[in-house]
């Protein structure tokens, strides 16, 4: 015979279209769960991340992507650096984007000038707590 059977098989007739469909459709799963576990989050936490480096202001206390911890103390709206200390009287500038975390949210700034006193002494309390909870009492 003159025909090859490859010939003979490769002639789909009417079936040929639903096979396509059927073998994109695992692309197409592969793609939405892709989009659901991977893209969207990473779209949301930046978009948070965004908003959280447009809400900076004076004495938040900021961790830097290179690690340095310090306190914010002129923000510049028209710039996108900011004047941290990080010890006292060592200050830095520090790029906006290069902001990794705020750690606390300092107070908004006041036409009053904050009492010191009470207030303060609160706050201290308050951080002594925290410290003598991370560390074990022994029982003697």
């Amino acid at each position: 015979m003159l025909i090859s059977p490859a010939y003979a098989q490769a002639a789909g007739g009417l079936g040929g279209g639903s096979d396509m469909i059927m073998s994109l459709a695992p692309l197409v799963l592969i793609f939405a769960v892709f989009y659901f576990l991977l893209i969207r989050p990473q779209q949301k936490k930046a978009k948070e991340h965004r908003e959280m480096l447009g809400n900076v202001r004076r004495n938040d206390k900021i961790v830097t992507n290179g690690g340095l911890v310090g306190t914010v103390i002129k923000v510049s709206e028209g710039d996108d650096l900011l004047t941290v200390e990080i010890a006292s009287g060592v200050k830095v500038q520090v790029v906006r984007s290069m902001i990794a975390d705020v750690r606390t949210k300092g107070q908004p700034v006041s036409s009053k000038a904050p009492a010191k006193g009470k207030a303060a002494k609160t706050v201290e309390a308050d951080n002594d707590d925290e410290d003598d909870a991370e560390t074990p009492k022994s029982a003697t």
